[in-house]
């Protein structure tokens, strides 16, 4: 038996945990809040997305930093092994639209139940409020921790960095594992807010506060560069746009939009072709024939929506439908099928889902996330250079590296 300590009691922190445990070791968990899990019982909006029931491929090709690193974790333990995990200690789950995981009871305290549970069961010794100062380090081998209380050390074999990112910072994720690891000597690559809302910069964009779109279709460039697209919704908000479509959008041009501002092109009606589009709004126009312009497309988008799209157009608001020309009808469908908002940056991290960058996957082993610069000390999580888009898959890194780490350690 050795005996392990976990630094982090978030979704990697548990996983770890039971999974040392399990193998038979003597497992202490530290955590600085006042309770386990506190970014997880906050996310899929306090419903918790566990993970994605998709295939194990699927789910590598919806990471988007490092996937090739995490080919082991992910196989190592699954999304079936941490539903199956979930469910035999109490927490029945269901899947809903997009292969997203959440419990049955819509509750995500049953999730933390659920682990707690399982941790009590292996007798893993957890020590709340417990913040973490630094590592002790000897001769190139991690030997334990200090304590910021009274800089109490606490001796081990080996130890398990899962402190999660910058993202959501009231739960405690404030970057202390980026600074432990950087004290012994590993590379943190260039951190930024992911799957986070950007600011855009037109006031009337701005003016669609709580506007909701569904079936749209975005796609972002720099210059003529394309560097996003995809289907689904969105939602405006006071500083600029959000939503799922655009919150996966920040994980791919995080980089980009850090240098300058980029375009967002909104294809409001994707399924049809300007020309359907254009018999579409002729059809709607019937019915409005000697109704004001303004007074005709309720049809067509949500009235939050009608000024802006309006004004955009160049028509008058006032002129009436049966005047309006040819010409103003494909300025219309111009607007429509590319409705342009310039995104001057992203919302900071106190908004962000999880943080992009971290400790640099080069130097990290992939199967059993050992440190390759210093022996017994492993990381696992957020803490991570490892991110992914929304639908569980960030959970799941969560779960697979904090399971490949607590399996993986040696009996001294």
């Amino acid at each position: 038996m050795s005996n392990v300590v976990i630094v982090g009691g978030g979704a990697a922190g548990m996983a770890a945990a039971i999974a040392a445990a399990g193998i038979g070791h003597e497992v202490h968990l530290y955590e600085k809040n006042e309770k386990l899990g506190k970014k997880v019982y906050i996310t899929g909006k306090g419903r918790c997305n566990v993970t994605n029931a998709c295939d194990m491929e699927t789910m590598l090709q919806n990471v988007v930093t490092n996937p090739r690193f995490l080919y082991s974790s992910f196989y190592g333990f699954t999304n079936q092994d941490i539903m199956d995990l979930l469910e035999r200690n109490g927490c029945p789950l269901k899947t809903e639209r997009g292969n997203r995981v959440f419990p049955v009871s819509d509750k995500s305290s049953d999730v933390i139940s659920a682990l707690s549970r399982q941790m009590r069961d292996l007798n893993v010794d957890v020590h709340l409020h417990s913040e973490v100062k630094d590592l002790l380090i000897e001769d190139g081998h991690c030997v334990g921790i200090r304590l910021k209380k009274n800089n109490t050390k606490v001796f081990a074999d080996a130890v398990i960095v899962a402190t999660g990112g910058m993202s959501y910072q009231a739960t405690g994720s404030t970057g202390d594992g980026y600074d432990f690891a950087k004290e012994c000597g590993h590379t943190v690559t260039e951190l930024s807010p992911a799957l986070v809302p950007f600011e855009a910069a037109e006031d009337d964009v701005r003016s669609l506060q709580g506007v909701s779109l569904r079936n749209i279709e975005a796609v972002i460039y720099d210059g003529k560069k394309e560097l996003y697209r995809e289907f689904g919704e969105m939602l405006f908000a006071h500083f600029g746009v959000s939503g799922p479509v655009l919150l996966s959008a920040s994980s791919y041009v995080a980089k980009a939009i850090r240098k300058h501002p980029l375009k967002l092109v909104i294809d409001l009606k994707p399924a049809l072709t300007e020309e359907q589009l254009d018999t579409r709004i002729l059809r709607d126009f019937e019915g409005f024939l000697n109704k004001q312009f303004k007074n005709s497309l309720a049809h067509l988008l949500p009235s939050k929506m009608i000024p802006v799209v309006i004004a955009r157009s160049g028509i008058s608001p006032d002129k009436k439908v049966n005047e309006i020309t040819k010409q103003e009808r494909a300025a219309l469908v111009s607007v429509l099928k590319r409705f342009q908002v310039t995104l001057t940056g992203l919302r900071d991290y106190k908004e962000a889902i999880i943080t992009q960058g971290g400790i640099s996957v080069k130097e990290i082993n992939p199967t059993t996330m050992e440190s390759k610069k210093v022996s017994g000390l492993y990381f696992a999580g957020e803490v991570l250079d490892l991110d992914a888009v929304t639908g569980g898959f960030n959970l799941q890194i969560a779960w697979s590296t904090g399971w490949a780490a607590g399996s993986h350690i040696e009996y001294c």
